[in-house]
C-alpha cells in the first residue's frame, strides 16, 4: 500500500474524529438533562421589566400592569434530552423548537429562537426558591431590539392523582 494514501487515510479520519467531538460538544452544552421531573408551578407576577421605543428598561410592578400570573406553568423533562414546557408561552411549548434544554437539581433553563422570525424566548426557574424569569425578544438583529422580561415567584402545585 501506498504510504502517502495511508497518511491520507490517517488525516482524514482524525479530521473527522476532531470533527465530531466538537459538534458533540457544543450539542452537550446546550442540552443537559440530568433527571426526569414532572412539576406543575402556580407564579405570581411580581414585576415586568419593558425596553422598546418608548421605555428603556422601565420597570413596572405587577399591580400596575393588567397581566395576571401564570395559573398553570408544568416543566416535563425526560433524560437524556425530552424537555416539555406548558403555559408559559405557546412558542416555548413548542419542545422541538427548543435550542438550549438545561434540568438538574438546582435550575432549569430552557431557550428558542426562531431566526426567521426574529425572535427569541427563555426562561430560567429556580427550583428551590421557585423564582422564575422569563425574556422575550423581539428584532433581535436590530440595534434596537424590543425586550419584556417577566419576575415571577412560584409555588410548586400537588399532583392530582
Amino acid at each position: 500500500m501506498n504510504i502517502k494514501k495511508i497518511n491520507f487515510t490517517f488525516k482524514y479520519l482524525l479530521f473527522s474524529f476532531v470533527g465530531l467531538f466538537f459538534v458533540n460538544l457544543s450539542l452537550a452544552q446546550d442540552i443537559n438533562i440530568q433527571e426526569s421531573i414532572n412539576l406543575s408551578f402556580k407564579c405570581d407576577l411580581d414585576k415586568k421589566i419593558i425596553k422598546n421605543s418608548e421605555y428603556n428598561y422601565q420597570t413596572f410592578l405587577a399591580k400596575d400592569l393588567n397581566e395576571k400570573g401564570l395559573d398553570k406553568f408544568e416543566i416535563e423533562a425526560i433524560k437524556p434530552e425530552k424537555l416539555f414546557i406548558k403555559g408559559l408561552s405557546l412558542f416555548l411549548s413548542k419542545s422541538e423548537k427548543l435550542n438550549v434544554k438545561i434540568v438538574n437539581k438546582n435550575v432549569v433553563l430552557f431557550k428558542s429562537i426562531d431566526k426567521e422570525k426574529n425572535y427569541s424566548e427563555s426562561a430560567i426557574i429556580d427550583r428551590k426558591s421557585g423564582e422564575l424569569i422569563h425574556e422575550i425578544t423581539r428584532n433581535i438583529k436590530s440595534e434596537n431590539s424590543e425586550k419584556d422580561i417577566s419576575f415571577y415567584s412560584c409555588s410548586k402545585k400537588e399532583k392530582k392523582v
